[in-house]
């Protein structure tokens, strides 16, 4: 069993899977931080100086409103809740 799996491995499809998934998640890592730290930044100072980084959309309003994301999940307490947004 482990000597076919091996042909199998060997033949080239799984090695080029295996490198296409590395070659995305470094292709994914590139771009967020392309958007985070260049072009978010360009574009809150095209917008008069908007700050991106505390900005939050509620989905489903409980009444409160909260000025900052960290405000609001500090009152949630919620334990899987970070705010790593």
């Amino acid at each position: 069993m482990f000597k076919e799996f091996k042909e199998f491995a060997l033949k080239g499809s799984m090695i080029d899977l295996a490198i296409a998934v590395v070659m995305g998640g470094a292709f994914g890592a590139v771009v967020n931080s392309l958007v985070k730290d260049i072009l978010m930044p360009l574009v809150g100072v095209l917008l008069g100086g908007k700050d991106f980084s505390n900005l939050f959309w509620v989905v489903k309003p409980s009444g409160t409103e909260y000025d900052t994301l960290a405000a609001a999940l500090e009152t949630t307490k919620c334990p899987a809740c970070t705010s790593s947004v």
